[in-house]
């Protein structure tokens, strides 16, 4: 009830200013009423575009200066550099032509603004100039698309000619579960129509298959640091989609069929949380939060910087808080974690 008085009080008030400003306007007997602008109209309207063109320009350094702390640390995988690289040119030129088009832009609409008893020069035609204007971007197009194509082509190289490490990533509403390969790194074969929730099946493995019995199932993702990993995806529900942004690395996940991502992980999680932009972003974060603790606030814990999966599609309600972490160790230490790690076949034992 509330709400609904407090939109008609503003209607009301709207309604009242309307009135006024008419009011005003059939008061000023002397103005003006022409509808086309005069050359103080034009004058005025020039100097606008030069303010608007120092408003954006100002507006992009602030945000330069404000905000850059806020972008990713460096690229954790073998491919990420490349990406980084291409999308920090395509910024890079996209800014430039933003700048010197829009400085055109608005030196143009002042200097050649309209005056009574002037007429703008104008070229119905100029071939030379549409030859200009339509050739550069054709090769600084082509370029970017080929550069791109290339990268893409590298980035998607998925075999196994360099032994990696077979990891599926298996995505439900609203958790991610990892499926390892076991001993013989080969998953076994799995389906939805499998899963049974009474023997922790969860992910549907064909129990008859002989390369799902040392298959291990974690809510934790482990990657060894420097070796190969192909991801399988599978998803249970609806369309997810697999984002894992410190590695520069997103796939979908497709209900029904299986798609495929693979990098190479070059840094460990504990040498990423001696980056200086990582230790500034938790040295930030945890300011914030210590200022929460004080004052009796929920989720003000320290924090510690680790990788994270994220789900990248709006899968539904909790689509928010469907993450998993992601650790990246020594192949050692990666041994000593798969190791300790219960496989399929005892699972399935253990629930007899």
């Amino acid at each position: 009830m509330t709400t609904l008085l407090t939109i008609f009080v503003l209607v009301l008030v709207a309604i009242a200013i309307w009135q006024m400003t008419k009011i005003f306007e059939l008061s000023q007997i002397k103005a003006d009423s022409s509808q086309v602008a005069n050359d103080k109209d034009n004058k005025y309207n020039g100097y606008l575009l030069f303010a608007f063109l120092i408003f954006i320009y100002a507006i992009t350094i602030f945000s330069f200066w404000k905000y850059s702390k806020f972008l990713l640390p460096q690229a954790a995988s073998e491919h990420g550099s490349e990406y980084d690289s291409l999308l920090l040119w395509s910024f890079v030129i996209i800014f430039i032509v933003q700048t010197i088009t829009q400085a055109l832009l608005h030196y143009f609409g002042y200097k050649y603004r309209g005056e009574k008893g002037k007429k703008a020069l104008f070229y119905a035609d100029n071939d030379r100039l549409e030859f200009i204007w339509t050739i550069i971007p054709v090769v600084v197009l082509a370029g970017l698309i080929l550069w791109g194509l290339y990268t893409w082509t590298n980035i998607m190289d998925i075999n196994e000619d360099d032994d990696p490490l077979i990891v599926e990533l298996y995505a439900q509403q609203f958790n991610w579960t990892a499926r390892y390969g076991g001993g013989d790194n080969v998953l076994g074969g799995a389906n939805v129509r499998m899963i049974d929730i009474d023997r922790a099946n969860v992910l549907g493995l064909d129990e008859s298959d002989p390369y799902a019995n040392d298959d291990v199932i974690v809510k934790e993702l482990h990657l060894p640091v420097g070796r190969k990993v192909n991801f399988k995806f599978r998803s249970q529900d609806v369309l997810h989609s697999a984002y894992m942004p410190h590695f520069r690395a997103q796939m979908n996940c497709v209900p029904g069929m299986i798609t495929e991502f693979s990098f190479t992980p070059s840094i460990t999680t504990e040498e990423m949380r001696l980056n200086p932009d990582v230790a500034d972003k938790v040295k930030r974060t945890n300011a914030i939060r210590a200022e929460k603790a004080a004052n009796g606030e929920a989720n003000s814990d320290p924090w510690e910087f680790d990788y994270i999966l994220l789900c990248n599609k709006i899968c539904g309600k909790s689509h928010y808080n469907m993450q998993m972490k992601i650790i990246v160790e020594t192949e050692e230490e990666y041994n000593a974690w798969m190791e300790s790690q219960q496989t399929f076949s005892q699972l399935m034992t253990s629930m007899q």
